[in-house]
């Protein structure tokens, strides 16, 4: 569901395939009893629509500013979607994997594949680094073979750039799209789409299966607009699978009580237990950090790490706080880095930690999920910040022992005091390690 200037034909041509019923037009914006109401992000809110002086048509015209960012959407712009026939794909298997799942994930597979057939909502529980993305080959297959177009939604660029060639890799005979801000491949029409959240607002009723991936990350679960965003693009019949290592205690609890359709997958593939965090108190290290320095257990901890040669990723709460330990952290090593969600050279960044280049990498918690590291330990300094939730300190400690060469690894807490977050995320840890040795899925 387009603006006009987003798509790439005439409008003369537009007005053809109107006439010919195979395109509608639709109101950007539609004044209703309770005030303005926007087409594109649901956007009700009255004090997130303003007027401005329209070249277009001559008024002071009223526009949404909650997805201004999209492309303006005022009450004299219209969208555009697509209503004849859709394109038919090749059916038939696609799949090129020769890969071997795990117990835990070979029965959520087949949960994933009957959701698919059934056009269920359903959930999957798995711990980080469980290969949920595995988990997902067969249901996609067979999505394809029933001619469905299927869409995985994240809210994270990182990991549509992560995703898109593995799901490629796999499915080499169907195309894949990637879309996120910025993306060449805008105008592909594809039978498999992956997508930020974000980029979702520009469809209508477009997949008959959708996945959306880390459900439960931020800004998805914050911001009501991309919810609307994936309920909207898919159709209303489609199959709804939702993939997460941290549901919100709602979903936890409507799983507990029956209320919600899941499938819980409590060990990695590599039957090895999740590493457990360890607290370490380092005193006021903001205080500290005023005066250009760090706590001794910090730095002893990062010291250790470049001596043994092994890479680490170090969270801080906040961008500010990151940048003054910088330079703190390079006189140890002048190759540390940092990145954070509006560095201009976060690719560049997170591409060479990946290929050993940066020994330490600051970060805020852009990487707490969705990217993988195959042999690192991590840290988080200033634990007891309110931006590490139970959810971010979880995933955060998932980042360490993923691959099957390196199961285990150090992920420790320094902090000014303990939280109740800190205390969760750990009985969390060891709550999903004491149900994997119940079901006989580890091998320790």
């Amino acid at each position: 569901m387009l603006l006009l200037n987003e798509i790439p034909f005439s409008k003369e041509e537009i007005n053809v395939h109107i006439k010919n019923g195979y395109i509608e037009e639709v109101p950007g914006l539609r004044l209703s009893n309770t005030g303005w109401l926007c087409h594109r992000c649901d956007n009700r809110v009255g004090r997130l629509f303003s007027k401005f002086p329209c070249a277009s048509c001559g008024k002071d015209c009223v526009y949404c500013r909650k997805c201004l960012m999209m492309g303006r959407v005022s009450q004299c712009t219209d969208f555009y979607r697509w209503t004849s026939p859709p394109l038919k794909w090749d059916s038939g298997s696609h799949l090129q994997w020769d890969g071997q799942l795990s117990k835990g994930q070979e029965a959520a597979s087949e949960a994933v594949v009957a959701a698919v057939r059934n056009k269920d909502e359903f959930l999957v529980w798995a711990v980080c680094g469980a290969g949920k993305t595995e988990v997902l080959f067969s249901g996609i297959n067979e999505a394809l073979k029933l001619g469905h177009r299927i869409c995985i939604a994240t809210p994270r660029t990182d990991v549509v750039l992560e995703l898109a060639p593995r799901i490629q890799k796999v499915f080499p005979s169907a195309e894949v799209s990637a879309l996120y801000g910025g993306s060449e491949d805008r105008h592909r029409f594809s039978p498999i789409t992956i997508s930020t959240t974000h980029q979702l607002l520009r469809f209508h009723h477009a997949f008959d299966t959708m996945i959306v991936d880390e459900v439960d990350a931020f800004p998805y679960t914050f911001d009501a607009s991309l919810q609307w965003a994936v309920k909207k693009s898919a159709k209303p019949e489609a199959a709804r699978i939702y993939l997460t290592a941290t549901p919100s205690r709602k979903w936890q609890d409507e799983c507990r009580f029956g209320k919600r359709k899941f499938i819980k997958i409590p060990a990695r593939f590599h039957r090895r237990p999740l590493p457990l965090p360890r607290f370490a108190w380092c005193g006021n290290w903001q205080k500290r950090l005023e005066k250009s320095r760090l706590p001794y257990n910090v730095m002893e901890w990062t010291e250790n790490r470049l001596k043994l040669g092994k890479q680490a990723l170090i969270f801080l709460p906040h961008i500010e706080l990151m940048k003054k330990s910088l330079s703190i952290f390079q006189k140890l090593h002048p190759a540390i880095e940092s990145v954070h969600a509006e560095d201009p050279l976060r690719k560049e960044k997170v591409k060479r930690m990946r290929a050993g280049e940066t020994p330490i990498l600051l970060t805020t918690t852009i990487l707490e999920r969705g990217v993988t590291f195959p042999n690192i330990d991590v840290a988080v300094l200033g634990a007891e910040d309110d931006i590490f939730t139970e959810a971010a300190l979880v995933q955060i400690a998932g980042r360490v022992g993923r691959s099957s060469e390196y199961p285990s690894g150090d992920i420790t807490f320094f902090h000014y005091g303990r939280t109740k977050a800190m205390i969760r995320a750990l009985l969390h840890i060891d709550h999903m390690n004491k149900e994997a040795q119940k079901a006989g899925l580890l091998d320790e």
